[in-house]
């Protein structure tokens, strides 16, 4: 089974399963990285893509996005459970 983040680079690559996602590819840097891959690898109920739109949808909702699609992933992932299993 592959790894849900790659090993070999800080960049998150994305990849469109549906016509309502866009592609996304970043640097990071490599705390970060690191982090969000200790956090999917001990969290099993998460993988790299529900942790940057969580992310992203939070980011947003703080700083005054007003858009219900991007308050209503905000307030799903509040009650999406985080602890391992």
């Amino acid at each position: 089974m592959e790894s849900p983040i790659q090993e070999s680079s800080n960049e998150i690559n994305l990849v469109s399963k549906d016509s309502n996602v866009i592609s996304l590819e970043t640097e990071l840097s490599e705390k970060l990285y690191l982090s969000m891959k200790d956090f999917v690898l001990n969290n099993p109920t998460w993988d790299q893509y529900q942790l940057i739109n969580s992310a992203l949808a939070t980011f947003l909702v703080q700083n005054g996005c007003d858009d219900r699609s991007v308050a209503e992933l905000y307030i799903n992932q509040l009650f999406t459970p985080t602890k391992a299993s």
